[in-house]
C-alpha cells in the first residue's frame, strides 16, 4: 500500500471525526479518509471530481 502525506482538514473539531486529505505523488488522484474509520478506508477521486465536490459542498455549484 503507498504511503500517503495526509493532511487534515481545517475545520476539524477535537475528537476523533476529521477528515484527512492526500493527492498521489503523480497528483493524478486525490484521496480521502476519515480518521473515526477504524477499517482505515480510503475514497479516491480525480482532481476534477474533488473539486466538484467541493464546489457543492460550499455551495458555489447549484446545478
Amino acid at each position: 500500500m503507498p504511503r500517503h502525506d495526509w493532511q487534515k482538514s481545517s475545520h476539524c473539531q477535537e475528537g476523533d471525526a476529521c477528515l484527512h486529505v492526500a493527492a498521489s505523488a503523480s497528483a493524478e488522484t486525490v484521496h480521502l479518509t476519515e480518521s473515526a474509520d477504524p477499517a482505515h478506508s480510503i475514497l479516491s477521486a480525480t482532481p476534477a471530481a474533488f473539486g466538484a465536490l467541493l464546489r457543492v459542498l460550499k455551495g458555489e455549484d447549484r446545478g
